[in-house]
């Protein structure tokens, strides 16, 4: 098991969980974070963390896509360590259904 950044943290990326992180395997993009699966050591701490409720154990259903998204982007986004401020339009975006097709970024931050 490991877990996953899922779809309430596009547009939002609160880094509330890489503080508590014991192996920092959080990686960040643009709007997003994500988990990398080979180094999460399955530890629960961040999930608790989260404000917007994004992060999820990968044995919950329906999360394939997460799971392949979270892989994908852990080797293409730099390492974050350190919390930083949310998005400006974190509040606001906090909650929305289907972020994934309209706002996802694939860049690395700026």
């Amino acid at each position: 098991m490991t877990y996953v950044v899922t779809d309430n943290c596009i547009k939002c990326k609160y880094t509330d969980c890489v503080e508590v992180c014991p192996v920092d395997c959080f990686y960040e993009g643009e709007n997003m974070l994500v988990i990398n699966p080979d180094e999460c050591i399955d530890c629960g701490v961040c999930e608790p963390e989260c404000p917007a409720e994004a992060i999820l154990p990968d044995t919950e259903p329906g999360l394939e896509k997460w799971i392949e998204l979270n892989a994908e982007y852990s080797e293409k986004w730099p390492n974050i360590t350190e919390k930083k401020d949310a998005l400006p339009e974190a509040e606001e975006f906090d909650g929305k259904e289907n972020k994934l097709a309209q706002y996802f970024s694939p860049e690395l931050p700026k």
